[in-house]
């Protein structure tokens, strides 16, 4: 692989995957591409700043010069860059559009140009839409329901059209619902915790009968990686084998957890398009050798103990969560990556 690009490595799972291929002996360099929006944080890739392998660049993914510049010295690119969060997608689907689907575009471009040897585009099981039973393939039609999940399964269609039609050796997986250490306190698991972590409240959709596949980001890292060095351009890979919960079963663990009773949960409203049910088939994937090691219970304790040992870094967040943004010291590393 030699030089790998990853857009949005500073994001949750982004910089996990930063971490675990730069300790792979055949990657030379892994340049960070971010925006450093709210949900992107330089504190994530932490100890991955000792790496010499590693260069940090601070720009937008739509920015198609710093692209060409990026692109042309690398043999690999892994886009985690995107908009993530449903709920801020109802809001601003403009936004969603612009970033995960021209973004894609404009990076797609680039690759194009300059003769990447593989591109994976990282994704969501949310672009399959509700399955009250059964399981999706990567064959089945994609039935988004809300701006989040239709500006990501538009994304892959770019992608994969770059492919068909370019011959850019484009890869897409999707994962199930990921969680861990350095998630934005926007998402159900690190916003309950910390909720309950100061002794507030936490509110649960409806009955909380919403079912989700919990999937370790180390797992769903490893699996990215795996399509990374084996998949076949032109094809799409499901990353699963989490854990389904309900939504009342995933918050029974968190209050476990967290030393919280039933008293600390309020019911509310069902959200607008809340799909009941995501499920995946991921024996594709495992047709690579995936299998995912992480258990839940081990998992969900990791990450919980995580934020408490850690209020330092998701506090602030709770307060201004649209203004995070590089420090000072930042500035040479991004003039540096545009100079190069």
């Amino acid at each position: 692989m030699d030089k790998v690009l990853v857009t949005g490595g500073a994001g949750f799972i982004g910089s996990h995957f930063v971490k675990r291929i730069l300790q792979a002996d055949d990657v030379a360099q892994v340049t960070v591409l971010d925006a450093l929006t709210y949900a992107g944080h330089i504190e994530n890739l932490g100890e991955a700043f000792l790496s010499p392998k590693l260069t940090f660049a601070h720009g937008d993914i739509l920015d198609a010069d710093l692209l060409d510049t990026l692109v042309r010295r690398h043999t690999a690119i892994v886009h985690f860059a995107a908009e993530s969060h449903v709920d801020r997608s109802f809001l601003a689907a403009g936004t969603f559009l612009s970033t995960n689907v021209l973004g894609t575009q404009t990076l797609a471009d680039a690759a194009m140009r300059h003769g990447v040897s593989k591109f994976v585009h990282v994704s969501t099981d949310e672009v399959y839409g509700p399955l009250p039973q059964g399981s999706a393939t990567e064959a089945d039609p994609l039935r988004p329901t809300v701006p989040y999940a239709a500006s990501k399964a538009a994304s892959d269609l770019v992608a994969l059209s770059y492919f068909h039609t370019y011959g850019v050796p484009v890869c897409v997986t999707r994962s199930s619902n990921n969680y861990g250490p350095y998630q934005h306190p926007e998402k159900i698991i690190p916003l309950f915790a910390t909720r309950l972590l100061r002794g507030q409240q936490v509110t649960l959709h409806g009955q909380g009968q919403h079912v989700r596949n919990w999937l370790h980001v180390e797992d769903n890292c490893a699996g990215v990686e795996l399509v990374l060095r084996g998949g076949v351009p032109g094809e799409v890979y499901n990353i699963g084998g989490g854990t389904d919960l309900t939504n009342k079963e995933l918050t029974d663990h968190l209050l476990r957890l967290c030393g919280a009773g039933w008293d600390s949960v309020v019911y509310v409203s069902d959200r607008r398009s809340n799909d009941i049910r995501y499920s995946m088939s991921w024996d594709k994937l495992a047709g690579l050798g995936y299998r995912p090691e992480r258990d839940l219970e081990d998992g969900l304790a990791e990450t919980i103990d995580w934020y408490r040992r850690n209020t330092d870094r998701w506090a602030p967040l709770m307060r201004t969560p649209h203004t995070a943004r590089a420090t000072v010291a930042l500035a040479p590393a991004a003039e540096e990556a545009r100079a190069h």
